[in-house]
């Protein structure tokens, strides 16, 4: 894996978190601008999801198992995109509480899966 995207994903996820934690406090829902961030953490998943699957493909072994490094990169995708859907049904403030969480889970997500790579 690469550490810089893992850390630029977690960075993201977190400026997210912010972000629409900030809008929460604000009484405000989710806007057009919470959604293009939403798709650029899920774009930096995407990439990660890609680059885990190559690496396994070559031969690369996750230090704590192959089978739990496929589901975390999966969930790490999955996270903020399910949280996005979750604000389009919820048009007040909790959408953005929602997609602020999503964000704090995927960076707890991106730690761990650092954390299976090396070990």
């Amino acid at each position: 894996m690469l550490d810089a995207l893992t850390s630029a994903t977690g960075v993201a996820a977190l400026l997210l978190a912010a972000w629409c934690g900030w809008a929460a406090y604000r009484d405000q829902p989710t806007k057009d601008w919470h959604f293009i961030g939403m798709a650029v953490v899920t774009l930096l998943t995407l990439v990660q999801l890609v680059v885990g699957i190559v690496q396994l493909a070559r031969g690369a072994e996750p230090e704590q198992g192959t089978v739990i490094f496929v589901a975390y990169l999966l969930g790490s995708f999955a996270c903020v995109p399910a949280a996005g859907f979750m604000s389009l049904a919820e048009r007040t403030r909790w959408g953005s509480v929602t997609v602020a969480a999503s964000g704090v889970v995927l960076a707890v997500l991106e730690v761990r899966l650092y954390d299976i790579w090396k070990g």
